[in-house]
């Protein structure tokens, strides 16, 4: 699979997912991406990205032509890309590992569920606790609030993730 994350808000994109990744596929993620960012009215000004060979000149070109600059992490430095690192891991723990996956096509329905569940509910502790697509709650001052929470729950890919709010 290929996902870029966006740094200073933590928010993932899913660009694909394929059994087989070629020079080709990248490439053609890329251009998906910098028409994906266009229709978004985002800018991007890096992309880091490891020294896989699956990436060609192509796929740097097609970046640069968007004035994305591409930089390579460092040979064995996995902290020089550790938000992705740290995702991936994320992914692997509260999704992955709990699932089995039948087919190219699950496996694109449950990524597109964890990042909406990622991006527009999970908390992020490095971003006091922020959502990417959400701003922060209103702070509880009162205590008759806390009592009073009637929290509801609601299961989301069979109950792997759960997506917590209150009651209207």
């Amino acid at each position: 699979m290929l996902v870029v994350i966006e740094y200073h808000t933590r928010r993932i994109r899913v660009l694909g997912a394929t059994a087989h990744p070629n020079a080709a596929w990248v490439t053609q993620t890329a251009r998906n991406l910098v028409m994906d960012l266009e229709d978004a009215g985002c800018r991007a000004g890096f992309l880091i990205r490891d020294r896989d060979g699956k990436f060609p000149d192509l796929f740097d070109a097609v970046l640069a032509d968007a004035s994305i600059q591409v930089v390579l992490t460092g040979v064995r430095m996995p902290r020089m890309n550790a938000v992705m690192e740290r995702w991936v891991q994320t992914c692997r723990r509260e999704l992955l590992d709990r699932t089995l996956i039948w087919n190219q096509r699950h496996l694109l329905h449950v990524l597109r569920e964890f990042e909406t569940f990622y991006n527009a509910h999970r908390p992020h502790q490095g971003i006091a606790n922020a959502r990417p697509l959400k701003p922060l709650p209103p702070t509880i001052t009162e205590p008759d609030q806390i009592a009073h929470l009637n929290i509801r729950r609601r299961r989301r890919l069979d109950g792997i993730l759960n997506k917590y709010e209150h009651a209207a």
